[in-house]
């Protein structure tokens, strides 16, 4: 773990370097599309300290000034399946991006929905050598923790500090700076399987690329997609994407849980295409614009012309009815809702004092889902967009930018995480492993 300890810092620095220079690139490399954003940030001057832990500490003015979106290939689940294929699928984004941006990027901010991310609750606690809080006794408490074994080939993502508690005081945002005697600490730390972030390292690194950040996907879609009162008293983010649907859980702005199911908006193109028979691009045509998953009575009487160009000219002209459509895409919408469901139950969701679900990605505008996931997700769902980010396209501002959006965000304002203070290196012992969600079971 301490050599991704120093790694993470490493690539801190380096995306605040960057943005000190003034330009940095997103990468959102799914398995559907790969996207790129560039941002042009205000100079150094404007580059200031934020306002505590976990509050989006060192905020910085941004703008997207270039963006690009290209057909992902060589992915599959949200993780790299063929290297050469999706250097090539980078580059592409990569280039048409700083070619609209007129301006050359060296280093990029990356996140992913695959690598089977896991979800830790680690506590920890000290006495105050002085009666104040300091940063040293922020690091300390860290370095208490009780670190579970997470397993063999497997990278800490985020290591957040998501609650305080300083004598009998609980729900501290950030405590430096308090008095009292006793000091202790919740984290929520993500897990991440080693090989898939070190393919995407490799990856970038044959585009000509530094990776100076990376996040998931989980995370970054929660952050651009939940208002700031779902963030603060608690939400499910649900990003559907086309390999993977990614879902975390947030309260009092933090993220205490993030999961992924390795199922997306392709299974349902693919069902469609053994269904009927008829090639991939047809499919994913037909499910974008004549797609469902509610039918009515006047579906049945609603033709589709299948359009495929087999050479088999009786086959290429054959009619479905929208009602036959969406036979073959509701199972697979429903299957994706009830693994999800079944993983926020795993997660203790029912416990929060909020029950609402956002829905979001690419797969959240197939029609009728509004109406189908309240069935199985519970009442308080809705279909969410991601935040308006001043300079972005209007074409990139869809559910399914989502995560892309929310990095943009999570590089302009980092939360404080793990490696932002000096931990002493002793402080890794591997004890037991604690429930993601206890905390603010005990807290609120």
């Amino acid at each position: 773990m301490t050599d991704l300890y120093q790694t993470q810092r490493a690539m801190r620095n380096m995306r605040r370097a960057a943005i000190q220079r003034g330009v940095v690139a997103i990468l959102d490399v799914g398995t559907s599309k790969i996207a790129c954003l560039i941002l042009k940030f205000d100079g150094p001057d404007k580059f200031h300290d934020g306002d505590g832990i976990g509050s989006m500490a060192g905020q910085s003015a941004f703008r997207v000034i270039g963006a690009a979106t290209t057909r992902s290939r060589g992915i599959r689940f949200g993780e790299i399946d063929a290297m050469a294929e999706t250097e090539r699928a980078v580059r592409t984004a990569v280039q048409a991006a700083q070619k609209m941006a007129h301006v050359r990027v060296d280093h990029v901010i990356a996140c992913f929905s695959g690598g089977q991310p896991r979800s830790y609750g680690l506590a920890g606690e000290i006495d105050l050598q002085n009666t104040v809080v300091t940063e040293e006794d922020i690091a300390r408490v860290l370095a208490s923790s009780d670190v579970p074994d997470t397993g063999v080939d497997r990278d800490v993502m985020h290591a957040q500090p998501v609650n305080f508690a300083l004598d009998h005081r609980s729900g501290l945002a950030d405590p430096r700076g308090q008095i009292g005697n006793r000091l202790a600490c919740d984290i929520h730390m993500l897990t991440v399987d080693t090989t898939v972030v070190q393919n995407l390292i490799h990856c970038l690194k044959r585009c000509d690329l530094e990776l100076a950040g990376v996040a998931s996907s989980a995370y970054a879609a929660g952050i651009s997609s939940l208002v700031e009162d779902e963030q603060e008293l608690g939400a499910a983010c649900i990003d559907m994407g086309g390999g993977a649907t990614s879902l975390s859980i947030f309260i009092k702005k933090h993220m205490i849980y993030a999961d992924s199911v390795r199922l997306g908006g392709c299974h349902v193109t693919n069902d469609i295409a053994k269904g009927l028979q008829i090639p991939l691009a047809v499919a994913e045509r037909i499910k974008t614009f004549h797609g469902g998953v509610v039918a009515t009575g006047m579906d049945d009487r609603e033709m589709i012309e299948i359009g495929s160009d087999s050479g088999d000219w009786e086959k290429d002209r054959r009619q479905i009815s929208r009602s036959e459509l969406i036979g073959i895409m509701r199972p697979r919408v429903e299957e994706i809702l009830e693994e999800v469901r079944s993983r926020l139950d795993g997660a203790g969701f029912e416990h929060l004092p909020s029950q609402q679900i956002i829905l979001t990605g690419g797969c959240s505008q197939i029609p009728g889902l509004d109406t189908l996931a309240p069935k199985i997700l519970g009442q308080q769902v809705r279909i969410g967009r991601p935040l308006r980010v001043q300079g972005l396209p209007q074409a990139a501002t869809g559910a399914s930018f989502a995560s892309a959006v929310g990095l943009c965000l999570f590089a302009a304002h980092p939360q404080d995480e793990w490696w932002d203070f000096d931990i002493p290196a002793e402080g890794y012992p591997a004890r037991s492993l604690r429930k993601a969600v206890k905390w603010f079971r005990d807290n609120w």
